[in-house]
């Protein structure tokens, strides 16, 4: 952030020693230091609104105005920092010792009130379009919208976050000034010379404190406070007494030791009564088998107990073995769990395990690699000890994943061969944007598909779908292992990605998709942070939008596993079981 009045004069001072000067900063009465401190640019200014009306383009989901007004503020301060740069730059280069330059006071008085007034109208009428905007977004969403009213204090935010972000960038120069002008009187350094090793020091200083004190205090601070929650349990999930149960007394995973999550897990579920009601037919109690961090002292001691709960409940028995990786916390959608056990009338194991305390943002940021390793030790042993089982009789081995956890579930496979010789079906939801395996199939996905709705290889192998019809169209042509990735177009979790800073991706060229505004664009730095800011409300909309996929599992099991005689009649008496107990169970934590 460039602004007037940097470091550029220099005196003689006492015992002859050089010494900066800038009047208005460092000699000049109190008050005027204050003024220096406070007063702005103008080009910045200009700059600033700019960049804020960018930021009130719709996005991917909609947003109350807490939520646009934080991101619209960091939105004005970049915007701030580039026009105060541009401004910089003009003034020095090319206005230099213009005779017109600057315009007598009256004139710039007037161009200053002219250039704030445009800016205020500007936002205001902006503020008024996003609001409806918004209203837009909500609506094909089936959400509550905004008042033009209320999001008025969008603009009144903004500018608060705006000033926070500029006062400590100044604090950072008048420090790196501080440092220089002690340099100077210490050791005669000259001024550029001064500057550059304040701008370093305090460069150094701020990134240890950010990325040192900052970034480990605030993961220590998260990590403790998440502990805390995973020896918590939730409201209602009781220690199951059915012995197909990790937890339960006869477990080698106690009870105790399995984490919120995990708790929540295998405290759920229907039982065998539940689903011969429901199904008409005589059912299996189904089995879970899950293991928290505090099961075992290390990932191989848990998995090991994974391996000895599954010989015990008679999980290789089953029709159906179902690898889930989990998120960050060890959290499985309940969902997703109760539709597996439904369609298969119990006759199934299912297999989890915790690899952290903390939420999958911030494993997503903080630690992603965690996840690839635990998705890769936990496949990698269940696979290993399902080899053992005769080829004839043992069960089908499915992958389920969804948001962090398809990462965690790509992390055991290389390529697409690699699945199907290992398993007998994937099925991947809201997989991030910075899946491995994911993005090489979008990348090289067929000539005139596109980036929201790939094709891949003629579809043969692996499928894309936000809908149950790309599940079921030409499914004769769908060879088996089928993998498939179910993914919305109004997914922040499945299009965010740092290069949205810089580069328009090709979901922003191609026709939105069902539930993307028409009106989204792409804009440098702007798109990136509203879309950073859709990540934090990515599952608090509406079932079938954003990172909330709520039945839409049901289909796309079905569509992998192919159950023998499943009829669409079947789909919807378990889509409507599972939509009568939907809520229940909460969202991810």
């Amino acid at each position: 952030m460039v602004e007037s009045g940097a470091l550029d004069r220099v005196e003689t001072g006492p015992r002859g020693r050089p010494r900066l000067v800038d009047p208005a900063v460092l000699h000049g009465p109190r008050l005027d230091r204050m003024w220096r401190f406070l007063r702005l640019d103008f080009t910045g200014i200009a700059f600033a609104t700019l960049f804020f009306c960018w930021s009130l383009t719709p996005s991917l989901l909609p947003r109350d105005w807490l939520f646009q007004g934080l991101i619209g503020g960091i939105n004005g301060a970049i915007g701030y920092t580039v026009g105060a740069s541009i401004g910089w730059v003009v003034r020095r280069f090319l206005l230099r010792r213009r005779s017109w330059w600057p315009p007598p006071e009256p004139w710039a008085t007037a161009l200053k009130a002219i250039v704030v007034l445009v800016c205020v109208l500007a936002s205001i009428v902006m503020l008024a379009y996003s609001a409806a905007w918004q209203r837009e977004l909500a609506a094909l969403m089936g959400a509550e919208g905004t008042t033009t009213t209320g999001y008025i204090r969008t603009g009144g935010l903004s500018i608060l976050v705006v000033a926070a972000i500029i006062s400590v960038w100044r604090l950072l120069r008048e420090l790196v000034r501080w440092i220089a002008g002690r340099l100077i009187r210490r050791w005669r350094l000259t001024i550029p010379t001064a500057t550059t090793v304040g701008i370093l020091i305090v460069t150094v200083l701020f990134f240890l404190l950010v990325d040192g004190v900052f970034k480990r205090g605030v993961y220590s601070a998260t990590n403790a406070a998440f502990s805390l929650q995973n020896s918590s349990t939730r409201n209602g999930a009781e220690q199951p007494l059915d012995p197909a149960k990790s937890g339960s007394p006869e477990s080698y995973a106690p009870w105790d030791t399995l984490g919120y999550e995990g708790r929540n897990f295998v405290s759920r579920g229907l039982s065998a009564d539940e689903l011969t009601a429901t199904n008409g037919v005589p059912a299996k109690n189904p089995i879970r088998v899950y293991a928290g961090l505090d099961t075992a002292e290390d990932a191989d001691e848990r998995m090991d107990i994974v391996i000895d709960e599954l010989e015990r409940t008679g999980a290789f028995d089953r029709e159906i073995l179902a690898i889930i990786p989990t998120t960050g916390t060890g959290w499985v959608n309940p969902t997703a769990a109760q539709a597996i056990e439904l369609v298969h009338n119990g006759d199934t194991a299912l297999v989890a395990s915790q690899y952290s305390f903390l939420p999958s943002w911030i494993s997503f940021l903080a630690d992603r690699d965690k996840a690839e390793e635990a998705g890769k030790m936990l496949i990698d042993r269940v696979h290993e000890r399902w080899l053992r089982e005769p080829e004839a009789t043992r069960p089908k081995l499915i992958v389920y994943g969804e948001s962090l956890g398809t990462q965690a579930g790509e992390g055991a496979f290389s390529t697409l061969a690699d699945i199907r010789q290992t398993v007998d079906g994937v099925l991947w939801v809201g997989p991030p944007n910075g899946n491995r395996l994911w993005g090489e199939l979008v990348r090289n996905r067929d000539a005139g598909s596109t980036e929201i709705e790939p094709v891949y290889g003629g579809g043969l192998v692996v499928r894309f779908a936000d809908n149950t019809t790309d599940m079921t169209e030409n499914a004769d042509q769908w060879s088996s292992p089928r993998i498939l990735y179910i993914q919305f177009p109004s997914d922040p979790v499945v299009w965010w990605s740092p290069d949205l800073a810089f580069t328009r991706p090709d979901w922003l060229r191609e026709p939105p998709g069902q539930d993307r505004s028409p009106s989204m664009k792409w804009f440098p730095f702007v798109t990136f942070w509203q879309v950073s800011a859709d990540l934090t409300n990515a599952a608090g909309v509406p079932d079938g939008h954003g990172h909330n996929y709520g039945t839409l599992v049901l289909d796309g099991w079905i569509a992998v596993v192919q159950p023998e005689g499943w009829t669409a009649a079947d789909t919807e008496r378990v889509r409507s079981t599972l939509e009568s107990v939907a809520g229940t169970e909460g969202p991810e934590k």
